[in-house]
Formats: C-alpha cells, sequence, structure tokens
C-alpha cells in the first residue's frame, strides 16, 4: 500500500454515477488532485440497478438546466474519453389525460425553449404517429422531448471514471471510508489502507448519505425507498418495427396514471411509481445494512398490479409479452425529491452530491454544478432547488419518511401554485396557530412553520381538488380579494412566524457589514434594506438590518434562508466578532394598512410618530416588543417582533382594538397580490444567483462611494459595459391564468425576457409580473407579449416605481 494517496485536495466519498461526475467535473476544472473512495466496486450502490433513463423535462428552471446539460454531455462522453457508451436517443412522449397536464407540458415546452431546446405538444393522431402501438382515445395530447433516452449506467460511470483517471485523479476501488476527523484546517479521511489528509470532502455516498453524514455531526434529511421495475422479453411486432424504421420506439411516460414504458431490446421495460409504496430500512425488523453492494429487495409485484393492468389497457401488446426479471432496488429520497448538491450546512470545506432520485439522468449536470461550488464557491445556475441549506434541521426522521413517501407516490404529479402536500404538516407552529385556526386559516409550511395562506369563508371550498388547478379564480381569490381590500381600507394583520434572525456584535462589525452589502449601513436607530453580492455581482440574498448600536446589528430574512444566510455570514466573518441566531426565540406580526396607527395606539405605549425606517421597543397588550416601521405589504404598518411566549397576547390586544376598525387577519396569498403591487422582490424567485444586482434593478442600494464592497469590480465593470437585461414590472392581460415563473416575455417572434414572479394585484385590478427584460425594451409603455401555458398575451411595461403609492405616501403616512 505504499502507493496510497496520503493527500489530496479533494476526496469523494461515493462511486456511482453522481461521485464519478463530481470527480470528472472537478478534473475539467483544474483540480486533478483528487482521490474517489469506493467501498466496493464502482456502481455497487443504487447506480447498478438503475434503469438508466435521461429525461430533460423538468417543471424547475434549474433541475432542467442541470439535466439538460447532462444529456448534451453524454451525447458526447464516449468519444471524449474513448469508451464504449450505449446511449440510446429515442425521444419520449408524455401523456396528458387532462387539460391541466397540457397546461404544465405547455409551460415546460416554453421553458425548454428558452434553454435552447425544441420540445413539442403533440394531439393524439400525433402520438400515435410516433407511438403506433398506443391506445389514444382518452388523451387530450402529449409532450415530445427529442433528446430523451437511455444510458448503461455502468457504462457511464466508467467513462466519467476513465476521463478523471485520464487527468490524473485517482480511484481507489474496495476501500471504504471508515470516519472523518477535523485537525486544524485539514480534513483527515479514514480508511483501512490509511488516511488521507484533504482540503475538501464531498459526501456522494448515495442511500449510504445518511451514514457519512454522522461523521460530520450532519443529520442527512433522507429516506430509502423501494422501486419496482420489470423487465419484459421480446415481442414480435416491436421487433418487426424496430427492423422497419431502424430505432427504438420513443419512451413512453403516462404520468398520470404513474408508470414509464421503455423499449428494452425488443421488448418493454416497465416502472410504476405506486401511492401504495415502500420504505426500506425503517423499522426494527428491516434495519439499515452494513453493506448492500450489488443487492436487491425481494420482488413485491401485487402492489403494482394497478399500474400493471393500466399500461397492458394504454400498449394492448404488453400483454403478450413474457415477464423475464423484476428489479426491486433502494432509491433514497429527500423530503422534496431533489437531490442534495452544495455545502454541507454548518460544516466547513465539506460538500453534498447525495440522495439522488433520478442519478442518472442528474449526474452529468451535478458533476459540474458541485465542481463549480468547490472550485469558484458559486454556481453557473442558481442551484436553489438542491442546495442542501435549503433544509434546516427540523426534518426528523419521521418526516423524511412521510415526505420520501409522499414524492414517490405523486412522482409525476403536477405542482399547482396554491395547492399544499399534506403529509410531514405541523411540525412549528405559531403561538397563535389556534386562533388562526379558529379564524379560517388554510396554511402552508415554510421552513415547517405553519403560516395562514389565506383564511376561507362559510362556504369556500378548501378541498385538495378545490386547489389543484393552474386558474386563478379558485375558492381562495374572493377571500384574498376581501383581506387585500381590509389592508387597502383598514387594517389587516398577519402572522409571520419563522423569520430567520442573527444579531451581529463586536467591535469594527459595522465596517464588516459595509464591506459585505452593496449599500450603506443604516444610522444607530434606523432600518435598511441589505443586498449581498458575491464576487460576480450576483444577488446572494436580502436582508433588512436594524442598527441597534455603533457595532451591534440585528439581521432579519427569510424563514427559508435561515441556514443559507447563517453559513454565508459564518463563512465571512471577521474574528472578533461573534454573530447569534435568535431565531427560534421570536416570532413576527404585520399589522399594515390606514388604520394601523390608530390601532397600535389603542394597546401600545409606543411613540407612533416615529418615521418610516424607523425602530423601537415598545410594550403591546402589556408585553415588551420590537417595532419597525417598515411594510412588505406597501401600506402605513409596523412588523411587531415578539418574544414566542408574549405573542398570543399582542395578537389577542391588536385583534381585539382593530376588529370594530375593520382589521382583518391576512394570509401569504395577499401579502404576495400586496407586494407585487409594489414592486417588492422574492428571495429565490426575483432575487437570486440568477441576476447580478444591477439586472435586478437595486442600484439604488450600491454606494458606489465606498472603498470596497464584495461584488464591486464585478458591478463596475458591468455597469461600465452596459446592464443587457433588466428587472420590470410588466402589466399582463392574462385571461385566467397567472403566469408561472420562468414565464417567457416576447417582442414579436423573438424571446426577450422572463417573469419571476407573476400574481393578481387586487388594489390595482390587474395580473403583474415582475421580471427581466431586454434593456433596449425595458421602457415604459413598450408592448410585449408573455407566453402562459403556450399561448401570449399582451402586457406593457411599467414605469420603474410601484404600481400602488408610486410616491411612497401611504407608507410613510
Amino acid at each position: 500500500m505504499s502507493d496510497f494517496p496520503k493527500t489530496a485536495r479533494v476526496v469523494i466519498i461515493g462511486g456511482g454515477a453522481v461521485g464519478a461526475s463530481s470527480l470528472y467535473h472537478l478534473c475539467k476544472a483544474g483540480w486533478t488532485d483528487c482521490v474517489l473512495l469506493e467501498k466496493n466496486e464502482l456502481t455497487a450502490g443504487s447506480t447498478w440497478h438503475a434503469a438508466g433513463n435521461v429525461p430533460t423535462f423538468s417543471s424547475s428552471w434549474s433541475i432542467m438546466n442541470m439535466q439538460r446539460y447532462s444529456a448534451e454531455l453524454y451525447r458526447g462522453l464516449g468519444d471524449a474519453v474513448d469508451y464504449p457508451m450505449n446511449y440510446n436517443v429515442t425521444g419520449s412522449i408524455r401523456l396528458a389525460h387532462t387539460q391541466e397536464r397540457l397546461q404544465e407540458f405547455q409551460r415546460v415546452v416554453g421553458m425548454g425553449r428558452y434553454q435552447g431546446m425544441d420540445l413539442k405538444i403533440l394531439t393524439p393522431d400525433q402520438i400515435a404517429e410516433v407511438y403506433p402501438f398506443i391506445a389514444t382515445h382518452d388523451l387530450v395530447g402529449a409532450l415530445y422531448d427529442p433528446y430523451d433516452g437511455d444510458i448503461d449506467p455502468a457504462q457511464l460511470t466508467q467513462a466519467l471514471a476513465k476521463g478523471a483517471r485520464q487527468m490524473g485523479a485517482r480511484i481507489e476501488r474496495f476501500c471504504p471510508a471508515t470516519g472523518v476527523r477535523r485537525e486544524g484546517d485539514e480534513w483527515v479521511v479514514e480508511t483501512h489502507k490509511g488516511d488521507i489528509r484533504c482540503e475538501v470532502v464531498v459526501n456522494a455516498a448515495g442511500y449510504y448519505a445518511r451514514e457519512v453524514g454522522k461523521w460530520f455531526g450532519r443529520e442527512v434529511p433522507m429516506m430509502v425507498m423501494s422501486h419496482q421495475y420489470m423487465l419484459f422479453d421480446t415481442i414480435p411486432e416491436v421487433e418487426a418495427r424496430t427492423k422497419e424504421v431502424g430505432h427504438k420506439l420513443p419512451l413512453l411516460r403516462d404520468v398520470d396514471s404513474s408508470y414509464y414504458l421503455r423499449q428494452e431490446k425488443n421488448g418493454f421495460n416497465l416502472g410504476p411509481y405506486e401511492k401504495n409504496c415502500k420504505a426500506h430500512w425503517v423499522t426494527k425488523d428491516d434495519p439499515f445494512p452494513e453493506d448492500f453492494s450489488f443487492q436487491l429487495f425481494p420482488d413485491d409485484l401485487e402492489r403494482l398490479e394497478w399500474y400493471i393492468t393500466d399500461a397492458m389497457a394504454r400498449v394492448p401488446l404488453l400483454e403478450t409479452a413474457p415477464l423475464t426479471k423484476v428489479i426491486n432496488g433502494p432509491i433514497p429520497y429527500t423530503p422534496d425529491g431533489n437531490p442534495l448538491i452544495g455545502p454541507m450546512p454548518g460544516v466547513p470545506n465539506a460538500f453534498e452530491a447525495c440522495v439522488f432520485t433520478f442519478g442518472i439522468c442528474q449526474a452529468g449536470g451535478a458533476g459540474k454544478v458541485l465542481a463549480e461550488w468547490i472550485t469558484q464557491g458559486a454556481t453557473e445556475w442558481d442551484m436553489w432547488s438542491c442546495d442542501p441549506r435549503r433544509f434546516t434541521g427540523f426534518e426528523d426522521q419521521d418526516y423524511c419518511i412521510a415526505k420520501g413517501m409522499e414524492v414517490y407516490g405523486h412522482e409525476y404529479a403536477i405542482q399547482f401554485p396554491h395547492y399544499t402536500w399534506p403529509e410531514g404538516r405541523d411540525k412549528k407552529l405559531s403561538a397563535v396557530h389556534d386562533r388562526t385556526t379558529a379564524l379560517g386559516a388554510q396554511f402552508g409550511a415554510y421552513n415547517g412553520w405553519e403560516r395562514a395562506l389565506w383564511y376561507a369563508r362559510i362556504g369556500d371550498d378548501v378541498s385538495a381538488k378545490g386547489s389543484q388547478t393552474w386558474a386563478r379564480n379558485g375558492a381562495w381569490f374572493g377571500a384574498v380579494r376581501a383581506e387585500c381590500e381590509a389592508v387597502r381600507d383598514a387594517a389587516g394583520i398577519l402572522d409571520l412566524p419563522g423569520f430567520s434572525r442573527f444579531v451581529l456584535k463586536g467591535d469594527g462589525a459595522a465596517d464588516w457589514l459595509a464591506r459585505q452589502i452593496t449599500g450603506k449601513v443604516p444610522n444607530v436607530g434606523r432600518l435598511g434594506l441589505a443586498y449581498f453580492a458575491d464576487d460576480k455581482g450576483r444577488i446572494v440574498t436580502e436582508m433588512s438590518v436594524a442598527r441597534l448600536g455603533l457595532d451591534e446589528l440585528l439581521l432579519i430574512t427569510a424563514a427559508t434562508a435561515q441556514a443559507h444566510d447563517r453559513d454565508w455570514l459564518v463563512a465571512h466573518l471577521d474574528a472578533g466578532l461573534s454573530l447569534t441566531d435568535e431565531t427560534t426565540e421570536w416570532s413576527t406580526q404585520i399589522l399594515t394598512g390606514p388604520k394601523s396607527r390608530e390601532i397600535l395606539a389603542a394597546v401600545s405605549d409606543a411613540d407612533l410618530a416615529k418615521g418610516w425606517l424607523t425602530f423601537q421597543t415598545a410594550q403591546v397588550g402589556g408585553a415588551d416588543v420590537f417595532l419597525m416601521r417598515v411594510s412588505f405589504a406597501g401600506e402605513l404598518g409596523w412588523e411587531i417582533h415578539s418574544k414566542v411566549a408574549d405573542t398570543a397576547r399582542v395578537w389577542d390586544a391588536v385583534l381585539a382594538a382593530g376588529t370594530p376598525m375593520g382589521l382583518k387577519p391576512f394570509g401569504m396569498f395577499a401579502l404576495n397580490s400586496l407586494r407585487l403591487e409594489k414592486g417588492y422582490r422574492a428571495w429565490k424567485g426575483d432575487l437570486s444567483t440568477d441576476y447580478s444586482v444591477l439586472q435586478g434593478g437595486l442600484e439604488r442600494f450600491v454606494d458606489w462611494a465606498k472603498p470596497d464592497f464584495r461584488g464591486k469590480a464585478a458591478l463596475a465593470a458591468e455597469k461600465q459595459a452596459g446592464v443587457a437585461k433588466r428587472f420590470c414590472t410588466l402589466v399582463i392581460d392574462a385571461g385566467d391564468q397567472d403566469p408561472p415563473y420562468m414565464s417567457t416575455i416576447w417582442e414579436g417572434d423573438t424571446v426577450v425576457g422572463e417573469v419571476t414572479s407573476g400574481y393578481y394585484g387586487h388594489r390595482v385590478g390587474a395580473c403583474i409580473g415582475l421580471g427581466m427584460l431586454r434593456a433596449d425594451l425595458n421602457l415604459p409603455g413598450q408592448a410585449v407579449e408573455v407566453e402562459i401555458f403556450g399561448q401570449r398575451y399582451p402586457a406593457v411595461v411599467q414605469a420603474d416605481a410601484p404600481l400602488w403609492d408610486a410616491k411612497n405616501e401611504r407608507i410613510r403616512a
């Protein structure tokens, strides 16, 4: 073992397709001093039994980017590394039984076009032309993806491994990592062959990722599902067609029935995602195995009976096919079904590339993304959808199992904008949850916190089916309009538990913060919005900053940003400064509307003459609170921050005083409507690393006079060169649906931008879109079109000012 590496720049734990791709892409980035450790042979985990489908389809912009990149990479990988590749680009059809499903497909066609892919919608007659053995009598259409297909997972992994070795990387097979420890600024990875010292460790351990995570003190949010697919032998009609046309049938996905059907040689591969699914390794009689390399679970076909019958009705030839083999293997799931790619939360120089449900189609893109995280500290595409820090630690094993099974059983489900999934709920309840429930609140989860989305009135349809629609005018629409009107005409109160809250202290804290944000640090006693840019000038996050003292600052950010923003702050923190996370100690209510001052005066000793963007300590209902004169709703208002134990007293006092004056509780749907009318951006929608601070229309938050701040050089260069596209506000004649995220903006026959937020503004009576538009067209009055579910709707660019209360007179009242 004298040649066993003692040091490396990066050690990757796990030799599946994702681990091999991570190694390959690190080498392509110039980091060739890397070692991959695999406990058995390469592919021994989920990779070896994977079906190997390679779709590009996704309703997520970032995951579509990742899968598109994978498909592009695989088409040339064999030649690039001189390794035989069995990659069949057959195309695919996804069947639509309903108009709602067809609308989803039309949305994906638009996103695909923007990424350079030519996806198409097929009529039922066109489906039969592409796939002659199919029954189409009950279909409304299909999506055709010419880039879809299948690849041999073992060949893919070996090709990536060969390419990495050619560039100088090391792969140690039959060499399990047994632990890690931190010594100074280095990691030491322990194996039975010896220790390896390294700068960076990557957990790419697949369904073993949770066990590996424990070495770092990390509870990886995941569980393991049993997934079965069946292989059927030769069917003469399929064999004859293949010989006649010279290629295989397209991969068929009946997403409303929840299975895929793929031509396998001259037979079929049928893979259902059944609702009556099964989790593994979660009970005492099914313990987690020390080693499951190249192993499978026993067949369990009874739970697939409905899906097999449905597939045979859809493609009757399947009935004649002899079943030859059943594969039943473990597949890991996170609570939302997306993988973990990026920094390990709270752990320096440790990364995750694990828990891939669709690891073969995502491996190529995942390797690219991970290599960018490690070598550049940031990724080309905003990858929040896969960032490990989107989970913050409340996700216990019961939650992971419940959500994993829910995602698996609804793998192809449509993600409707007003529908909330029922599993894993009530993890974190507000101190006034009982009160908001009694008032009719319909809840959604934000970082585990249950927040009211809207308040149902007597007779409103609150069923799950009622919200499974793309239409704007569901049961909530009238209720949300009434909530917005109350905020406009009297006042509204929004219970908002879970704001992420950090206190920054120490000599030089304000100077340090000034170097991290693009704008000014507020004066003592004042509030301000702060934007954090990366070195490329792209938007990392937005925080509210309250200057408590010369060198004491309160930083408040989104609930879902807790782990992300804490990691960002800690990673850049100067020695001698302290950062305290006080998130769990406080709760918040927003009181806003023209009568909010009158309501507060009845229950508080606060100085209510203090102006906009100030704060104070006071009492409300006899409880000590922290009052911030700011409102995301765009009306006169305050954020009332109280200790959790005092929150109910505050709520009761405000509601009792305000109800006679017209006060109504309102929810997150109304807040979304209100903030769009003001042009206020939402994090990881309008504000993301896909855009620079200047593109985001945030130059008023840039203090060019400061000697330096993170991203200043990049932003100055961009300003000098000219900003190619900029933030815009659109009023859209949108019909019955609001534009989903990344709906494209057209001028003539050219895509000229994208919508990043879209919703109906009840105060202005119009559908509003926030987005990014080519700079030369970003002029008030410019006519454009917005593509919504395949149809273009007229839109008009608005002036660079809020649609509601353009001069901010109401908010400053």
